[in-house]
This record gives C-alpha cells, sequence and structure tokens, in this order.
C-alpha cells in the first residue's frame, strides 16, 4: 500500500486534520505498507530443504524488531472470546484465526500444582461449578465445562473445558505466541511446561516485579521472553535496566499527563523495544478504548499509534482492530445501511420523541439537558441504559432506496432473558417481540438482528422502538442499523 494512500486513510482517521510526515511513517507502518518479503526472506518461500516459517516463527521475529517500519501487533484479550469461551482452545485458535499474532491468557495453578487458563481465583463465573482453582485437582477442573463468551451464572453452558497451560500452548505452538497474564508468581512452574513442550519460543512472561528478581530470571532461563509493566509508581524501573532492557513495555496509565503517557518517555521506549497498551476497559490507557475506537479510531487506537508510539495493542475486538490496521476503518457501516446511535433519539421531548420511567439521566453518559432518557458511557460506548418495561424512544432515519430492510440492534446484557424489545415504523402498530441475546456482560455488545423484515420507501421514516410492560428488561442499547435485505 502507497505512503500517499495512507496519508490519505490517516487524514480520515484524524478527522481530516493535515497529517505530518511522522504521523504517516507510524500509520503507515501500523497499516502495513511496507514490500511484501523477498523470496526466500522470512515470510517468503522456503529455501530447498528448510522449513517453512510459520506464523508464530513470524510473530516471535515481529515482537523483536522494535524498527522504525515495525508494524502494530494485535493481541487477542482471554483469545477470542466473542466466538469462544473466555480462555479456551477454541478462543485460543479463534484469536489467531481472526489475525491476531498474540493472544492473551491467564494462568493459575490447581491444587496439585497443574498450571491450567483461569482468570479468577474462582471457577464460579466461567465455569458451571464453584471453588477456588488452588482448591481443585486438575481431575476435578477437567470435569467442569466453561460458559460462553465472558462467562457469568446466566451464560450458556458449552462442551468446552477448563485446558491445561501445557494444551494450550502446544495449540499455538504454529500459530503466534501466548502473553502468560497472571502466571510471574509461578513462573517456576510455567517455565517447565514450555520446556516440557518445547514452546520456551511462544510464552511472553510479564512483571512489574523488582528489577534483582527479573534480572535474576532471565539470566538463569535462556530464551525467555519478557516484557516490563510500568507505570508512575516504577517508571523509573526502565532506567534500571540499562542497556538491557526487554524487547517490550506495557505501558499503564489513566490520564495523558501521567508520566509515562510522556511523548518523551514513549519515544525512549519505543528507541529500544515495543510499546503494548491494553485497549479494552477504560483506565488501561486512560480513555483510548475499543468502543471509543469503532465510533472514531482517532480516539482510541489512532492516537495511540500516532501520539503515544504504540506498536502493540491488546483487545477485546480482534476483527475490528484488524480491519483499522489494514484498511483504516473500524466500524464501517454496510453498503445501504443507515446508523443511528442509541441518544440520538428524535427531538420532541417526553411524550412526543421517548418515555422514560426514571426522572432524570441514571447513567453517566452525555444525556441530553432537560431530559430523562438514562445515557451511560461503557469505556467509550456512549449507550441508553437502564431499559425498563413500558419504555419507548423513537428515531428518524433517512432511507436511501426503496426496499425490505432488517433492523439490528447492536446491544448488550449478563441476563438471560435479557428483555425484548418491538419495532413501529411510522406510527404503525409495533411488530412481534424481538428477543435481546444475552452477551455475557454489559460491556460486550453484539449487533443483533431483529428478523422483522418490513419494506420502507426512499426518505424520512420515524422508528419507535418499544419494552414491554410488566416484561424483565436489563440491557444496553449502543445503536440501530438498518441494512437491506432485498428488492
Amino acid at each position: 500500500m502507497p505512503a500517499s494512500t495512507i496519508s490519505r486513510r490517516a487524514a480520515a482517521v484524524l478527522g481530516g486534520r493535515p497529517v505530518t510526515a511522522a504521523v504517516t511513517a507510524v500509520l503507515c507502518a501500523a497499516l502495513l505498507c511496507t514490500a511484501p518479503p523477498a523470496t526466500g526472506a522470512p515470510g517468503g518461500s522456503a529455501s530447498q530443504g528448510a522449513p517453512a516459517e510459520t506464523p508464530a516463527d513470524r510473530a516471535h521475529r515481529d515482537f523483536l524488531d522494535h524498527g522504525p517500519r515495525a508494524g502494530v501487533m494485535t493481541v487477542a484479550h482471554r483469545g477470542q472470546w466473542r466466538k469462544a469461551p473466555e480462555n479456551s482452545l477454541a478462543a485460543i485458535r479463534a484469536g489467531f484465526a481472526d489475525g491476531a499474532e498474540i493472544v492473551e491468557v491467564d494462568v493459575r495453578l490447581t491444587k496439585d500444582r497443574v498450571p491450567v487458563l483461569m482468570h479468577d481465583e474462582t471457577v464460579d463465573r466461567t465455569t458451571n461449578g464453584t471453588g477456588r482453582v488452588a482448591d481443585l485437582t486438575h481431575a476435578q477442573l477437567s470435569g467442569l465445562r466453561l460458559r460462553a463468551g465472558l462467562g457469568g451464572r446466566q451464560a450458556a453452558v458449552t462442551d468446552e473445558r477448563v485446558p491445561t497451560l501445557a494444551e494450550a500452548i502446544q495449540a499455538a505452538r504454529t500459530l503466534g505466541l501466548v502473553n502468560l497474564d497472571r502466571a510471574w508468581q509461578d513462573r517456576e512452574a510455567v517455565w517447565r511446561v514450555l520446556e516440557e513442550t518445547g514452546t520456551v519460543r511462544n510464552g511472553l512472561f510479564k512483571s512489574r516485579a523488582p528489577l534483582p528478581e527479573v534480572r535474576a530470571f532471565l539470566g538463569s532461563h535462556r530464551g525467555a521472553l519478557y516484557m516490563h509493566v510500568v507505570d508512575d509508581a516504577n517508571a523509573a524501573s526502565v532506567a534500571e535496566f540499562g542497556a538491557a532492557r526487554p524487547p517490550a513495555f506495557e505501558v499503564v496509565f489513566d490520564d495523558v499527563r501521567d508520566q509515562v503517557a510522556a511523548p518523551a518517555f514513549l519515544q525512549e521506549l519505543r528507541a529500544t523495544g515495543r510499546v503494548w497498551f491494553n485497549t479494552m476497559r477504560n483506565g488501561f490507557a486512560a480513555r483510548f478504548t475499543d468502543e471509543a475506537s469503532l465510533i472514531d479510531p482517532a480516539r482510541g487506537w489512532g492516537a495511540l499509534i500516532a501520539h503515544h508510539r504504540a506498536t502493540v495493542l491488546q483487545t477485546d475486538n480482534v476483527e475490528a482492530l484488524r480491519l483499522y490496521l489494514t484498511q483504516g476503518v473500524a466500524d464501517p457501516v454496510p453498503p445501504g445501511a443507515v446508523r443511528v446511535q442509541a441518544e440520538d433519539h428524535a427531538p420532541g421531548g417526553r411524550g412526543r420523541a421517548y418515555h422514560d420511567i426514571d426522572p432524570g439521566n441514571r447513567g453517566d453518559g452525555p444525556g441530553r439537558p432537560g431530559e430523562d432518557v438514562d445515557i451511560c458511557d461503557h469505556d467509550g460506548a456512549v449507550v441508553v441504559c437502564w431499559m425498563r418495561g413500558s419504555e419507548w424512544l423513537t428515531y428518524g432515519v433517512d432511507v436511501p432506496k426503496d426496499g425490505r430492510y432488517t433492523l439490528k440492534a447492536r446491544a448488550s446484557s449478563p441476563y438471560a432473558p435479557a428483555g425484548t424489545y418491538r419495532i413501529a415504523y411510522d406510527g404503525a402498530p409495533p411488530g412481534r417481540a424481538v428477543p435481546v441475546a444475552n452477551t455475557t456482560a454489559h460491556h460486550a455488545f453484539v449487533l443483533q438482528d431483529s428478523r422483522d423484515p418490513r419494506r420502507l420507501t426512499r426518505g424520512h421514516h420515524h422508528v419507535r422502538l418499544s419494552l414491554d410492560a410488566g416484561a424483565f428488561q436489563n440491557w444496553n442499547l449502543d445503536y440501530l442499523q438498518l441494512e437491506p435485505v432485498g428488492p
């Protein structure tokens, strides 16, 4: 991809502002506009008799590359949990299949000291069992089943089991790197697994431990990949490494005025290694989040790349990040579709544009002054929240051409059932009740099809979304999208 094309895309991403050569160079790297490798070079055709380079080989090589043209690497947080249970083998494989070079997993030891994948101290949220991981044997854990997505007591139970670290790292052997979160305290047990499975090159340790502890481990574990975590509390550790810096630093900041968010500090890190940011939730990298990126990449991923020197991004939205890095867009509106943000309901006030049974805005989002619609900010997603029975909202939409359209709602809820809504067009009676699916967390938004197509003429229409009185309702609405489904 030529740099001139990147400049035009960068201008669009950054809100039309002029794009400097430096910004273009950074985004050019992120958008993979480097020349393809020559035949016989890494990533090209294997030389005769030599084993073919695997995606894991490329990921290892790229992770160690901190040159000025090093592209941005994608990390799937807890695997691709949008398609499989978090920290499952299926989620690991799906994360790599969707373009991540690194998959993050969480490691804990069972009662009999077998390293397994589990984020929480207990199995309660993510499985059909209960109890602390440290109090359960591997045999007991292996009898449990993982719940869908991010889990929760109302999430569906799947056929996926709690994997051992050995199973997980072997699944990643040829696919990419594995970020071993929560593993530092049990690093010797984890290291033994990597050695026994021949996957030392795949495993990435991380910590914010004192440097003597880090040096002692790296000095006695040849080939170990390591990343140091820094925030304002331990920013001085960067200088303490001296010339023997690790190949990457994970930078955590909750305010752009933090020391570790300063351009000079980040440039110093970038000069000798990769700069890693987590964009899943507010507070990991200020408010530069996945959800903010979906609204406008300049409010998230784009800003971290162009202004904060990011070369690794850990995300809960793998496919969207890969789309942004390769095509310059994050959440495009499909051709012929119409999207309206949930907070952008029609004007007219109470009784005409909306009905909300709670006085005032119970949320923390930018609700309209003087109106009662509950607006919340879920880590950058500005949504209608606290949905309750008998409430309704009206939206104005401009349909581009005659045809049949289906309405989709980007919604979230940890409950099952989460609730229902009905759709009415231009004052006609509302249609059937449309169920909202359990997405396993309030911040886990999914675009859900109403499967209630209607024929609409070109022009302006009013769409009313209403919630049945007396029915359980506890879900969040990010946006509505009308998509063409036929002439």
